[in-house]
């Protein structure tokens, strides 16, 4: 009898010590959300003026990485951190910690919402086309770019719009990034760039101080692209905390100020309510 109560006792001393783990797991992994961070290391692009572009000190500017900024101090956060990152590689850098948050010109489409989550939209941008001035009365609309040379960056969904949703057979320009199709532009290597309306409006900003050749914006916006703050999959307070953040941004009217410090100039019509959130899952 004695040792059928010795036996349950440490049953007994075992269950708890199990149940007493997993409950430190569950704490462990709801404190390596980004809601509890006390730095947070945020993905950004380096190549798309205006929004984000990377300065020959190596520090960051553009109007992503002012939205960067303010969602980190309305989360608490003080300690950011900005890295690199591409269209082609923000899924794994955001899949394997590398990054904890991407602010960086990113849609938010069904395929990539099987590889990582997002938080927001924080803003509602639209694709459109910039060609060379002396092209401007040939190229009016999407259709206007069968057969001509179109910049295409590898992960971006901006050149699939063109010929797999819309069906207009452009011809592909491989570049590295945007900067890259603007000097393919300016230097007649391609007829036209065509992604969202913020990035043409920040390539277009850049040639106008650079002394480059006349370009015009095409007003023919064909698509709607919702930029989300990727975040990795399964991180429900973090994507709930990056929306009460840009709630709170929107509040207190900061990205129309911050649209206008960054695109004013081009004469880019933009909106200053909060789009519809995606909802966190």
């Amino acid at each position: 009898m004695m040792r059928a109560r010795r036996f349950g006792a440490a049953a007994l001393a075992v269950a708890a010590s199990a149940a007493l783990a997993a409950a430190c797991g569950i704490a462990g992994a709801s404190e390596s959300s980004v809601a509890h961070k006390g730095k947070l290391v945020i993905g950004v692009n380096k190549d798309q003026p205006g929004l984000g572009q990377q300065q020959s000190d190596g520090s960051y500017q553009g109007f992503d990485i002012d939205v960067a900024r303010q969602l980190a101090a309305f989360m608490g956060v003080r300690d950011v951190e900005f890295r690199a990152i591409t269209s082609a590689n923000r899924e794994t850098m955001l899949r394997d910690g590398s990054v904890d948050l991407v602010v960086g010109s990113y849609s938010i489409t069904p395929e990539r919402k099987t590889k990582v989550a997002f938080a927001g939209p924080y803003y509602v941008a639209h694709q459109s086309i910039l060609v060379r001035a002396s092209d401007g009365g040939r190229v009016r609309s999407v259709h206007d770019l069968a057969g001509r040379k179109v910049c295409r960056v590898p992960g971006s969904v901006s050149y699939p719009r063109v010929t797999k949703e819309r069906g207009v057979a452009a011809v592909p320009v491989n570049a590295s990034g945007y900067k890259d199709c603007l000097d393919g532009l300016t230097s007649g290597r391609l007829d036209a760039v065509s992604t969202d309306d913020l990035i043409l409006a920040g390539l277009f900003a850049q040639n106008v101080q650079a002394g480059g050749p006349a370009l015009r914006l095409v007003n023919a916006p064909f698509s709607d692209e919702p930029y989300g703050v990727g975040i990795k999959q399964g991180d429900v307070d973090g994507c709930e905390a990056v929306n009460k953040a840009i709630t709170r941004m929107y509040q207190q009217g900061i990205p129309t100020r911050l649209l206008q410090s960054r695109f004013g100039a081009s004469g880019l019509a933009y909106t200053g309510t909060v789009p519809q959130f995606e909802g966190c899952e």
